[in-house]
């Protein structure tokens, strides 16, 4: 494993010899403006978490729910564009040395060139991408360019996925692989569910590599996160800071409702029992 995916994976790997989850959390680039979005990005890095994705936002994100939506339309209608995500990557990375995803659907990068894309993610110190709508069997041209740049490419799982689905995505991907814990869109929920688990584990019975599986959708509160981490190598959380953030009655409010969370998001990782 070469370029920005290794840190990616010490990261996840310290995590574990800690006996803990990596806590990994969303935020879309833009919002509520570019500067605010890259001093959250800070916020919850220097707060606790372990990962950031940072959200490319789009006008028609098919995973999203109502609270990362209202997000992505503020961002779209500020005039975020792929510099500013990619602006977004490199200020969090820097001052944090943490790694950075860029969660993104699959048409603005088309658009904007798969070898530019890489390039220049790469060149900020981004750690790869996570695809949500990318099928495998479609992924050819991007992989090769995410390998050559030194990209992780994190494919996203479903509790409808069969296991031979299951094996092929693991065999693909890199980085993690993101279990979404439930059919549906992103949003806080008051149970995470017990597929969640049953993902987890019929994904690690079906990968032929011993890659991490990080779930997401629903994860809001300490309680939850301290769940999932019981079973999963990484609790993803997005619609809960983004809220945060939402509910806040201005951008230092806001930033400090993010702080509080990480922080209790990272004890709650902390405080799961692990499977064995």
């Amino acid at each position: 494993m070469s370029g920005n995916v290794r840190l990616l994976s010490e990261t996840l790997a310290a995590a574990k010899a800690e006996g803990r989850a990596a806590l990994v959390a969303y935020l879309p680039a833009g919002f509520p403006t570019v500067e605010g979005g890259i001093a959250a990005a800070k916020a919850v890095l220097e707060s606790g978490a372990d990962v950031v994705e940072v959200g490319l936002p789009h006008s028609d994100p098919v995973l999203d729910g109502p609270v990362i939506q209202t997000a992505d339309d503020i961002a779209l209608r500020g005039g975020v564009k792929i510099k500013d995500v990619l602006r977004t990557v490199r200020e969090a990375h820097a001052a944090t040395g943490k790694p950075i995803l860029v969660m993104t659907y699959w048409n603005p990068i088309d658009r904007y060139g798969v070898e530019r894309f890489t390039a220049e993610l790469a060149e900020a110190g981004g750690a790869g991408c996570i695809l949500p709508d990318l099928p495998v069997e479609e992924s050819g041209l991007w992989r090769e360019h995410a390998d050559k740049h030194g990209l992780g490419t994190v494919f996203v799982v479903a509790p409808s996925s069969k296991d031979a689905r299951l094996a092929t995505i693991t065999a693909a991907g890199s980085g993690f692989v993101y279990a979404a814990s439930l059919m549906g869109v992103t949003g806080t929920r008051e149970s995470v569910g017990s597929q969640a688990a049953d993902l987890v584990r019929r994904t690690r019975s079906a990968a032929a590599t011993d890659l991490p599986v990080c779930v997401g959708l629903g994860v809001s509160n300490a309680r939850q996160a301290a769940e999932v981490a019981g079973f999963a190598d990484g609790v993803i959380v997005g619609s809960a800071f983004v809220k945060a953030m939402l509910d806040a009655p201005d951008e230092a409010a806001g930033l400090d409702a993010v702080r509080a969370l990480a922080a209790d998001l990272a004890q709650g990782v902390r405080s799961g029992v692990r499977e064995s």
